[in-house]
């Protein structure tokens, strides 16, 4: 939901442009309490960070997994062909 900003529309209409694009416009322009919301470079870098661990956690345990699996199957081909 959109909350519309009145300074913004109240310059617009007072420079001469028409009440329909001045309030698009006037929609558009973020407000004060809306400035918390926005993303910095810090915070994307921040979550960047935190996702490359969950990824390499992710990663090590495929891999364990995998190697585990191999063993398995390669001892499990082992007892078959040696007596």
């Amino acid at each position: 939901m959109t909350t519309l900003n009145i300074e913004p529309l109240d310059a617009l209409k007072k420079a001469g442009v028409d009440e329909e694009t001045a309030r698009a416009a006037a929609k558009s322009v973020l407000s004060v309490d809306q400035l918390d919301q926005l993303v910095t470079k810090a915070d994307l870098k921040a979550e960047l960070a935190e996702l490359k661990v969950d990824l390499i956690k992710w990663m090590a345990g495929q891999i364990i997994g995998a190697v585990v699996a191999m063993t398995g199957i390669f001892a499990g081909i082992v007892k078959l062909i040696v007596p």
